[in-house]
């Protein structure tokens, strides 16, 4: 489940708590331990991207935002390129 969420993150980027709970049909709070694994790896951080506008009628999974912190393999620049 580790690497399907790792995969999940470097397809899309980022996602809220709700869309990783929605896309594996599992529990926010069984999440987060997982999120917080690639935190402390630095491969993902927390967003702090957000649509609220700050009513509160959000449930806080929905506002909760993780994002890959670290590019693909296809967005490294190639040994001896210009961009080194």
């Amino acid at each position: 489940m580790l690497m399907d969420l790792k995969s999940y993150l470097e397809v899309r980027n980022s996602a809220s708590l709700t869309e990783i709970s929605r896309h594996f049909a599992t529990d926010p709070d069984a999440l987060r331990p997982m999120l917080d694994h690639w935190i402390r790896k630095g491969r993902v951080r927390r967003s702090a991207r957000s649509n609220c506008g700050g009513c509160c009628a959000c449930a806080p999974a929905d506002v909760e935002f993780y994002e890959w912190a670290e590019p693909s393999p296809a967005a490294k620049p190639k040994p001896g390129s210009s961009h080194e």
